[in-house]
């Protein structure tokens, strides 16, 4: 049988300050330095990430803030309060689908008297007893792993592929994934926290992602919250979102023939019967995406394409085509390996049928 499938995704993303959510955010605790807590404190977190630059909050009678919908990124946080000095903590790294806790201690100081703290924040997430592993874009693209989203699980542990999926051949015929024993049914597939799973409704059935969509990929294995139904992986895309200055990216990959396959159709094997061994002959994944600024600090947008085409040939199956101007010999050719063919019709490619059936 002869798969031939193709597929163009195009996606266009303008942002705005209220923009897009990616279920991260940074909270924690404003104290003096005697311990008692501080309401009424002012916490910025300033990031190039942030289409608006930075966000506040201000702590609440416990003396906890609370700044949520934070895109992935580094980020700065300033904490001030009139009569106490200024706290500020820089090299924040915020990923996809954590919360990142940044406690601070104010001492009563001078207006202009400013703290800095340059020491690595927490990466622990102790505000939440879900497992999620974060894959960033660069371990993406530096890995020699298929560019296929479900293959992606390859990077997280505990997570298992129903097959292997060797230099994308399965593309188009997707693996599933499982985690700690659920059945791949319970996957879940969001983008930016938006479920795009089938109409179906399960992991066994998914879409064609396009990959140059996302900077982050997180996967989380266990303990999900109640936005997802299922108890199975969660893989949640967080997409690029443009920025202030103008890039962009493209990916082309492709099989030239099939002398690049390793041939193990063995007369051995022939003799058992086999009319066909498995193989590839075409991939091609062409994916550019560009994106900038419209209007600097006010208004981004980011636009991507893919498109991929795979033919996959399986081992001793054979599938008629439903063209009528094809004759026997060119079913015959398409096979290679000696294959033969009948045909109700000996000049029309209706009825026909393979020897080895799969």
């Amino acid at each position: 049988m002869r798969l031939v499938k193709s597929l163009l995704v195009g996606t266009a993303v303008v942002l705005l300050p209220a923009g897009a959510l990616a279920q991260s955010a940074l909270t924690g605790e404003v104290t003096d330095n005697t311990g008692g807590v501080l309401p009424g404190v002012t916490v910025e977190a300033a990031s190039p990430a942030l289409i608006e630059g930075s966000r506040l909050a201000i702590t609440d009678g416990t003396g906890r803030y609370n700044i949520i919908d934070l895109r992935p990124g580094i980020y700065s946080v300033t904490m001030t309060l009139p009569g106490f000095s200024t706290f500020v903590q820089e090299g924040i790294e915020v990923q996809a689908s954590t919360n990142v806790t940044i406690n601070g201690a104010l001492s009563v100081g001078a207006l202009e008297e400013t703290v800095t703290v340059s020491g690595e924040a927490p990466i622990v997430d102790v505000q939440s007893a879900a497992r999620t592993e974060v894959i960033q874009r660069d371990v993406i693209d530096a890995l020699p792993t298929p560019r296929n989203t479900q293959s992606i699980g390859y990077l997280a542990q505990g997570v298992r592929l129903t097959r292997p999926d060797v230099g994308g051949a399965q593309m188009m015929e997707q693996v599933r994934m499982s985690v700690h024993g659920a059945t791949p049914r319970h996957t879940t597939m969001q983008v930016d926290g938006m479920i795009v799973n089938s109409q179906m409704g399960d992991g066994l059935i998914m879409n064609y992602n396009n990959q140059a969509l996302s900077q982050e990929m997180a996967m989380t294995t266990s303990g999900n919250n109640a936005e997802v139904a299922a108890g199975g992986l969660r893989l949640n895309m967080i997409p690029k979102d443009g920025g202030n200055q103008l890039s962009g990216t493209n990916y082309m990959g492709f099989t030239l023939n099939e002398s690049w396959q390793a041939d193990n159709f063995t007369q051995q094997i022939q003799d058992l019967g086999l009319s066909s061994n498995q193989g590839v002959t075409n991939i091609h994944d062409i994916n550019p995406a560009l994106g900038g600024p419209i209007l600097q600090d006010k208004l981004w947008y980011f636009t991507s394409a893919r498109a991929i085409s795979v033919d996959e040939l399986f081992a001793g199956a054979f599938q008629p085509t439903l063209r009528t101007d094809v004759g026997p010999d060119v079913i015959q050719d398409y096979f290679k390996r000696g294959a033969k063919i009948t045909c109700e019709d000996p000049n029309k490619s209706i009825g026909c049928v393979g020897d080895h059936p799969a």
